[in-house]
C-alpha cells in the first residue's frame, strides 16, 4: 500500500508539470504517428528478406537481420528525437522557464549528431540481443531469451538518463552513457521504481477501462441485438489505448526529465524531491 501510495504521489506531481504544458504530449503523438509510417514502410523489405532468406537457406537471416538492424536505426533515431525534445522541454519547466514545443524541438536538433550515435548504439545491441533471443533449438531459444531479457533490463538501468544528458549536456553518446551510470550511482542507486510504478498503474487503468468499455459494448450488442455498439465502443477502446499510452510515455519522459535535474543539479524545480527520492529502491 505504501508503493502505490508513493506511485500516486509521484504521477500527481508529474500531471502538475503536464497540466502547466499540455503541449507536451504532441512529441510522443508525433513520434507514434512517425513510428507508424516506418513500420509500414520496412514490411515490405522484411517480407522480402525473409523470402530471400528462406531461398538461401542459410545458417543465420542474414538478409532479415540487416533490415531489422535498419529498422531499429531508423525507429530509435525517430524515438531518441522526440524524447530529447520532450525532456529539453521538461527540463526548461522544471528550472523555471515556460517552453514551447518549438523549443523541445530546437534542442534535439542541436543533438542530431550525438542522437545518432545513440541511436547506432542502441540499433546495435537491440540487434545482439535480437539475435541471442533467435537460437535454432527449443532449449536454447528458452536460454537465449532469458540472458537477453537480463541484459535487456540491466542495459535500461544503465541508459535511463542517457536521453536527458543528450538534451541537456549535448555529449557523445559514449560519454552520455557513462555520465548516465555517474549520475545514477551518485543519488539514486541501481532501481529506480518510479519508472515501472508509472507502467504499472497506467497498465492497471488501461485494462481497468478496456474491460469496462468492452463490457458495455457487448451488453448493448445483445441487449440492442445489433453489431454497432461493438464498433462504437471498440473505436472508443482504441481511442482510450492511445491516450493512456501517449500519458504514460509523456509523464515517463516528465519522470526522467526530473531524476536529471535532481541527480545533476540537487534540484528538481516543481517537484517535491522527498518525493522522487521516495520513488528510487535502492
Amino acid at each position: 500500500m505504501y508503493r502505490i501510495k508513493r506511485s500516486w504521489k509521484l504521477m500527481k506531481a508529474s500531471i502538475e508539470v503536464l497540466k502547466l504544458d499540455k503541449e507536451l504530449l504532441l512529441f510522443p503523438l508525433i513520434s507514434s504517428i512517425a513510428m507508424i509510417i516506418i513500420m509500414l514502410t520496412f514490411l515490405i523489405p522484411t517480407l522480402i528478406g525473409g523470402i530471400l532468406d528462406n531461398i538461401l537457406d542459410a545458417g543465420m537471416p542474414v538478409f532479415g537481420y540487416f533490415v531489422l538492424f535498419l529498422f531499429y536505426l531508423v525507429q530509435y533515431t525517430v524515438v531518441y528525437f522526440n524524447s530529447t525534445a520532450l525532456v529539453g522541454a521538461a527540463i526548461i519547466r522544471l528550472r523555471g522557464g515556460d517552453p514551447t514545443v518549438r523549443d523541445g524541438y530546437k534542442i534535439a536538433g542541436q543533438r542530431i549528431l550525438p542522437i545518432l550515435g545513440w541511436a547506432l548504439i542502441s540499433a546495435t545491441v537491440g540487434l545482439i540481443l535480437k539475435m541471442l533471443s533467435n537460437k535454432s533449438d527449443e532449449r536454447r531459444r528458452g536460454i537465449g531469451g532469458l540472458i537477453a531479457s537480463i541484459l535487456g533490463a540491466t542495459w535500461n538501468v544503465l541508459t535511463f538518463l542517457v536521453v536527458p544528458v543528450l538534451a541537456v549536456e549535448g555529449l557523445g553518446p559514449i560519454e552520455a552513457i557513462k555520465r548516465s551510470w555517474e549520475l545514477l550511482k551518485r543519488s539514486w542507486g541501481e532501481q529506480i521504481s518510479g519508472t515501472l510504478s508509472i507502467g504499472l498503474i497506467f497498465t492497471l487503468i488501461g485494462i481497468a477501462g478496456g474491460m469496462l468499455l468492452l463490457d458495455i459494448g457487448v451488453a448493448l450488442a445483445f441487449w440492442l441485438e445489433s453489431a454497432t455498439p461493438v464498433i462504437i465502443f471498440g473505436a472508443l477502446l482504441f481511442l482510450f489505448i492511445v491516450v493512456i499510452s501517449l500519458l504514460s510515455s509523456t509523464l515517463s519522459g516528465i519522470f526522467s526529465a526530473a531524476v536529471y535535474a535532481y541527480a545533476a543539479d540537487g534540484q528538481v524545480g516543481l517537484f517535491d524531491e522527498s518525493l522522487i527520492r521516495e520513488a528510487i529502491n535502492p
